[in-house]
């Protein structure tokens, strides 16, 4: 979508260029030559153009959708019946109104029987007399107050599935006039059933321990669920000791991992010792944060030395692991290139060297997007493979040639005042082909080198800037409640950070602009 100030100044331009299309598209990059000679029919009918498109067109009024919702309303809220009456709209879009327009109007109620917990008492009694019964089991189901699939999960539950269904030998059948003689259970069967309810009650609760031990080990170890508990150490032992013991006695925690009492006690005292590392732990977490959440070990230990603050890299990296310090790491894809017809355009002169030995000696340039919410956002920056500093870049909302032209005025006005002439690199994109874009390059002196077609890798400096901004700012973030100016702001501060502040180990852990500064480049 076009505005209104880029449609007068093509239709403007076309005149100028006396009905030119070939030209006036040339010169400003857009539009296509039906749209630009629609634009010049509108100019010359009206003198003028419209000032934007009307999107407020509806297909319904206002007035049908409160008809069709009141309908609905009055004749016992009956979706179908309003939809023959009336004709119109689609379900829905009816359901839509209502939603909008009467939002009380389906509200709904859900509701849910407490569940009755039972103690571990009247399970047992009512298993004992499940096995030993006399009467059927829905007689002793309905005694306990529950249902008879109840009775047998509890049976199922305290005995295990190879339990026998009954103690009791069933009586010979009789006549239906012979009533049944009550048998009563015998006291041997009752107390052998009790050992085996214990028993089983033993087992279960040791097993019940192992499973707790090895889930606690996997939550705060991050070991595996396989794990043998006998290899872990003292110190492992002993945390999972004092987060179990609220539930279980030490004394049957440290028989089942096997840890002598005294270690315990030796290891609970050097936990509870003062951390000497408690000042570096929040000092890192402070750089952390504030560097867009993005450096690892290596770059961490160069911003704590800027500190005054000397550790290994194996210290810092346990301690980032200890306070979750992670950095976000994307999938890699799979790289692809496509060979298409290539077209005249000029020479490979970086060839894949991205090494320069001095500043404003090669340049390198692309165009990326970031898609949010709010819309599409097009970044256009300029490389120096020198240091890595980006020199110009312009952020909007279309990949105009207006947006790569005004990056290119901006980078060299930096080195006009300068002997070197960079190299500029980009790829084969039509906006480095563009007249305008040709034309400055040449009255800069500038030298145009391009990739080949659909290989990425010719520009793989750029594209690695690309990434390093993707992953450090852009994937780790939910862009749904900002808008475009918004981003475009967040964007703009995150390069003047990269810029100015962000640690390059390649550069002897200093930033673009400290590294030049260190060379006395900058005043």
């Amino acid at each position: 979508m076009y505005t209104y100030k880029d449609r007068i100044k093509a239709v403007q331009l076309y005149l100028k260029l006396g009905r030119r299309l070939g030209a006036t598209i040339r010169k400003l990059g857009y539009p296509t030559k039906n749209t630009l000679i629609g634009w010049y029919r509108e100019y010359l009918a009206n003198q003028d153009l419209k000032s934007g498109y009307d999107r407020s067109w509806r297909k319904f009024s206002i007035e049908h959708k409160h008809s069709a919702v009141q309908h609905y309303l009055d004749h016992g809220r009956c979706m179908s019946f309003t939809l023959r009456e009336l004709g119109y709209p689609s379900r829905e879009t009816l359901t839509r109104w209502i939603d909008e327009l009467h939002p009380d109007g389906r509200l709904r109620m859900v509701g849910r029987a407490p569940n009755v917990l039972h103690p571990m008492q009247t399970k047992k009694e009512a298993v004992i007399d499940l096995c030993t019964r006399t009467t059927s089991a829905e007689a002793i189901a309905k005694k306990n107050k529950v249902c008879r699939p109840t009775l047998y999960n509890w049976k199922k539950e305290l005995l295990g599935p190879e339990a026998t269904a009954s103690m009791n030998r069933q009586p010979d059948p009789k006549s239906d006039s012979e009533p049944h003689p009550i048998a009563q259970p015998p006291s041997e069967h009752i107390d052998m059933l009790q050992q085996q309810v214990d028993a089983l009650q033993t087992r279960i609760r040791r097993l019940q321990l192992e499973h707790d031990i090895l889930n606690k080990a996997n939550e705060l170890l991050k070991k595996e669920v396989g794990v043998t508990l006998q290899l872990l150490g003292n110190r492992d032992k002993t945390e999972l000791v004092d987060a179990l013991k609220h539930e279980y006695p030490i004394a049957e925690l440290l028989s089942q991992l096997g840890l002598a009492r005294s270690s315990y006690f030796y290891q609970r005292a050097r936990l509870r010792a003062p951390d000497k590392f408690s000042d570096v732990r929040t000092t890192m977490v402070d750089i952390f944060q504030s560097n867009h959440r993005c450096y690892g070990y290596r770059r961490m230990r160069a911003a704590l030395l800027q500190r005054q603050l000397r550790l290994s890299e194996k210290v810092i990296l346990r301690l980032m692991k200890q306070e979750a310090l992670q950095v976000m790491v994307t999938r890699k894809r799979r790289y692809g290139s496509y060979l298409g017809e290539i077209s005249p355009a000029p020479d490979n002169v970086i060839n894949r060297d991205f090494q320069a030995q001095a500043p404003n000696e090669k340049w390198l340039t692309d165009l990326t997007e970031f898609h949010i919410p709010a819309g599409k956002v097009y970044l256009s920056p300029m490389i120096d493979c020198f240091d890595g500093l980006v020199v110009s870049w312009t952020l909007g909302t279309r990949p105009d040639a207006e947006l790569v032209n005004t990056m290119l005025d901006t980078a060299i006005e930096s080195v006009t005042r300068t002997e070197n002439r960079p190299v500029v690199h980009s790829d084969r994109g039509a906006h480095y082909r563009w007249p305008g874009w040709i034309t400055r390059m040449d009255g800069a002196q500038l030298t145009r080198s391009m990739s080949r077609k659909g290989c990425s890798p010719d520009n793989a400096a750029c594209e690695g800037f690309f990434g390093r901004l993707k992953t450090e700012l852009f994937y780790p973030h939910d862009w749904q409640d900002v808008t475009i100016e918004q981003f475009i702001r967040t964007v703009d501060a995150y390069i003047r950070w990269y810029n100015e502040k962000r640690i390059k180990v390649s550069l002897g852990s200093l930033s673009p602009v400290q590294y030049r500064e260190s060379l006395g480049l900058l005043a």
